[in-house]
C-alpha cells in the first residue's frame, strides 16, 4: 500500500505540473470522468444553491485530484457514532460517483461539534480508509457548532 502513497503523489506532481505548462499525459478509461480533464477544466458533482445561486458542488474533480465538500449528518439520533457512520457512507458515495474510492483518500478533515466526541468518531472512523489511512486533522468547532446540527462533519481529497 506505499506504493499506492507514492504513486498519488508522483500523480499531484504531475497535475501540478501540468497545471503549470509541463504537460503530461494521461491513460484513458471507460469512465467519463476517469479521463483527466485539460488542465483549466474542472468537473464538479451535485450543485447546492441558495436562493437559485450555486452555492458549493458536492466534490470538484481538477486532474487527477477530487476535492469532497463537508459532509454532515443532520438527522436524529443525535449520537456521534451514527453521525460518523453516515457521513462516512455518504464520503465512499461521493467518492465512487467522483471515480475514486476511501482508499484513495489522501487527506481528511475533521470538524466535531465536541470534542468529547472524539473517541466515538475514532470508533467508527477507524479501518475506513484501508491499510493505510490518509493524513488527517480533527478540530472541534466553537460558537454554534457544525452547521445544520451535525454532530461532525468531514471533508477530504482523494485521487482517482
Amino acid at each position: 500500500m506505499p506504493t499506492q502513497r507514492r504513486s498519488a503523489l508522483k500523480k499531484i506532481m504531475a497535475s501540478i505540473a501540468g497545471i503549470a505548462g509541463i504537460g503530461l499525459s494521461a491513460k484513458a478509461m471507460n469512465n467519463p470522468l476517469a479521463e483527466k480533464p485539460k488542465k483549466e477544466e474542472k468537473i464538479s458533482g451535485n450543485i447546492t444553491h441558495f436562493e437559485n445561486v450555486p452555492l458549493f458542488s458536492s466534490f470538484t474533480r481538477f486532474g487527477d485530484l477530487i476535492y469532497v465538500a463537508g459532509i454532515g449528518a443532520h438527522v436524529e439520533p443525535f449520537e456521534i457514532k451514527a453521525h460518523t457512520e453516515i457521513v462516512l457512507k455518504q464520503m465512499e458515495k461521493v467518492l465512487i460517483e467522483a471515480g475514486s474510492s476511501m482508499e484513495k483518500v489522501l487527506k481528511v478533515s475533521v470538524f466535531l461539534n465536541d470534542i468529547a466526541d472524539y473517541k466515538g468518531m475514532n470508533e467508527v472512523y477507524g479501518g475506513r480508509f484501508g491499510e493505510n489511512p490518509p493524513v488527517r486533522t480533527t478540530v472541534a468547532v466553537m460558537k454554534g457548532g457544525v452547521p445544520g446540527n451535525s454532530l461532525v462533519e468531514m471533508d477530504c481529497i482523494a485521487h482517482v
